[in-house]
C-alpha cells in the first residue's frame, strides 16, 4: 500500500479504520530507530523530531496504549523519544518502563544471564575491533557492535560474521541489524514477546505495530498470533521502507510507508 492515499477514504485510512473507530480500545506499538528517529552514525545522537513527538503526545492522550518497542535500553529509548506519557520496552523486551515509572522492570527470565553478552565481548580482541572501526555499545543484557561510518564497512561486516559465529558457538544469540551486530544472552526474549507482554496492560481490541528492521518481524508475528487466538479483533503490521531496510520486513507487512516521512503521515492519520 506504499504511496496510497492517506485520507480517511484512501488505502491508509482503510487500514487504520479499526484503530480509529475506538481509540479507547486500541494500541499503537512502534520501533524507535529508523521508524520514529532517523538512523544516525552514532546512536547517542539520535532524536525524534519535534513534529513526530507532538503527534505521539496527541496519540498518547487519545489511545489506550502507545508504546515504543526498542533495541535500546528503555531509559535510552525514552531519552530519544522525549515523552513520559508512553510505555517503553527496551533491549528487545528484556525490560519494560511503564508511564510514570522512573526505573524499568527487568524480565525475570534474565536472572543469572545479565552479563553473559558483556563477558563475551570483553574477551574479544579490542585492537581488532578498533582497526575495523567497530564501536561497542553496552546495553546491559545486550551488547551491540556498530560499524556505520567505518572506513571499510565491508571489512567490518566480515569481522562481524566471524564474531557472530563465535558467539553462537559459545551459546549466545547473535542478531544482525542495519550495520550492527547484537550479542544477546540465550534467553527467550524478543520484540514479539515484548508486544505480547505490553498488550494485556490495557483492554484493547485492535493493535498496530510499525518497524523497519528484522527484529520487528517477531512483533508482526506476535500481533498476528494474538489476532488468530481471538485476543485481538484487528492487527495491523506496518513496514517503514528505506534503502537499507531488509526487504523481508516489507514482504511481511500489511502496509508499507516510505521512510520516516511516510510514518509521520500514518501517525497524523491516526489523530484524524
Amino acid at each position: 500500500m506504499e504511496g496510497g492515499e492517506t485520507g480517511p477514504d484512501g488505502e491508509l485510512g482503510a487500514a487504520l479504520a479499526p484503530l480509529r473507530a475506538d481509540p479507547d480500545r486500541a494500541a499503537i506499538l512502534i520501533d524507535v530507530d529508523g521508524t520514529l528517529a532517523p538512523i544516525v552514525a552514532r546512536p547517542t545522537d539520535a532524536a525524534v523530531p519535534d513534529q513526530t513527538r507532538s503527534l505521539l503526545r496527541e496519540l498518547a492522550a487519545r489511545y489506550a496504549l502507545v508504546a515504543c518497542v526498542s533495541g535500546r535500553r528503555a531509559l535510552d529509548a525514552k531519552r530519544v523519544v522525549g515523552l513520559d506519557e508512553l510505555a517503553y520496552s527496551g533491549n528487545h523486551g528484556f525490560e519494560i518502563l511503564l508511564p510514570g515509572n522512573t526505573e524499568p522492570h527487568p524480565d525475570p527470565s534474565l536472572d543469572g544471564h545479565d552479563r553473559d553478552a558483556a563477558e563475551f565481548v570483553a574477551g574479544l580482541d579490542r585492537g581488532q575491533l578498533d582497526r575495523a572501526g567497530m564501536r561497542i555499545e553496552d546495553k546491559g543484557a545486550i551488547v551491540a557492535l556498530h560499524w556505520r561510518g567505518a572506513a571499510n564497512e565491508g571489512e567490518a561486516e566480515s569481522l562481524a560474521s566471524e564474531i557472530a559465529a563465535e558467539a553462537e558457538w559459545r551459546g549466545l544469540v547473535p542478531h544482525r541489524g542495519r550495520k550492527v551486530l547484537e550479542i544477546r544472552p540465550n534467553v527467550a526474549i524478543n520484540k514479539g514477546i515484548a508486544v505480547a507482554a505490553l498488550i494485556p496492560a490495557k483492554p484493547v481490541d485492535a493493535a498496530l505495530y510499525g518497524g523497519d528492521d528484522r527484529t520487528d518481524l517477531d512483533a508482526f508475528a506476535a500481533l498476528r498470533t494474538l489476532a488468530a487466538d481471538g485476543e485481538l479483533k484487528a492487527a495491523v503490521c506496518v513496514a517503514v521502507t528505506a534503502e537499507e531496510a531488509p526487504t523481508e520486513v516489507a514482504d511481511a507487512a500489511d502496509l508499507t510507508v516510505a521512510g520516516l516521512p511516510g510514518f509521520v503521515e500514518l501517525l497524523r492519520a491516526l489523530t484524524a
